[in-house]
């Protein structure tokens, strides 16, 4: 039984000094990351393929069993629309090859206009697509949400290539007016879109989008809990990831939403802890040692 939870990013100014090293080099950021979180969005690969050697480094600073939840390049998901899109879907394959089991899944984000008239466009790719890798798909248009004809289309087309939808939870953030610069962005560029809670996989992926009021987050994540916990008794494997509109604190939220969860299920092993304090404790273990 093993949750994964992480964030939208691994490398973040307000982090350092913060909940991990200050000043840390961009080279170690990821393998720092690592010790607090064991799964993390890539985001970046939505922007632009990474290099072979940039990839080959996120291997290096990371164990086998971490999680890269990958974004399928814009070209390939948003300006192509899935079509006539093989060279750079070999491109982006052969680029994040070095990263092995760690590429847990590839992340299909899809366009709100992307709706129920181009399913076929969608089962065409997946049917294309190697089944070496998972797939986790996330819809934005509101008629998946709001019709019950095209959530079920939606579901059986992804059940038939053993794809997960990605439930992507905005509803916390979007409960009350913001009342930051960074809630103000979030509510003009996030989705608005109804809470779904169901796996179609063993595998399910979660995207809770909170406040920046930690006391918000954790009272909109609440409905989460059991849900999750649920999943693991039933043998799933789920990927949760926490946000919040300035996710300076996202490490530290993702890390408690597992603890919320091993209360509910308390088969679930404890994260490790995080290196800059687990090193402490085993200094002060040593030095009590020399007293005696």
């Amino acid at each position: 039984m093993k949750l994964h939870v992480g964030c939208a990013m691994w490398s973040h100014a307000a982090w350092q000094g913060r909940h991990l090293p200050q000043r840390l080099p961009h080279r170690d950021r990821l393998r720092a990351y690592s010790t607090l979180c064991n799964a993390v969005e890539g985001n970046t690969t939505f922007y632009a393929t990474p290099s072979l050697e940039t990839v080959k480094s996120w291997a290096e600073q990371t164990t086998p069993d971490f999680r890269f939840i990958l974004k399928l390049p814009k070209p390939v998901t948003h300006d192509r629309r899935l079509t006539g899109v093989e060279e750079p879907v070999r491109a982006f394959l052969n680029a994040i090859e070095p990263l092995g089991p760690r590429t847990h899944a590839l992340w299909v984000q899809l366009p709100p206009s992307f709706g129920p008239a181009d399913l076929g466009t969608l089962a065409a790719f997946l049917h294309r697509m190697p089944r070496t890798y998972r797939y986790a798909v996330e819809v934005r248009h509101l008629a998946f949400f709001e019709s019950q004809r095209w959530e079920q289309n939606l579901s059986r087309l992804l059940n038939e290539f053993g794809s997960e939808w990605v439930d992507f939870d905005s509803t916390t953030m979007f409960a009350s007016p913001p009342t930051s610069d960074a809630e103000r962005e979030a509510w003009m560029k996030k989705p608005r879109l109804p809470r779904r809670s169901h796996a179609l996989t063993e595998h399910p992926v979660v995207r809770f989008i909170g406040r920046d009021d930690e006391t918000r987050t954790i009272e909109g994540w609440q409905p989460w809990l059991a849900t999750v916990a649920a999943w693991l008794r039933e043998g799933r494997s789920p990927t949760v990831f926490i946000h919040t509109p300035n996710n300076v604190d996202a490490p530290i939220l993702a890390r408690r939403f597992h603890d919320e969860v091993r209360a509910l299920a308390p088969e679930l092993e404890p994260l490790p802890k995080p290196e800059p304090e687990a090193a402490a404790e085993n200094a002060a273990t040593a030095e009590q040692a020399t007293l005696f």
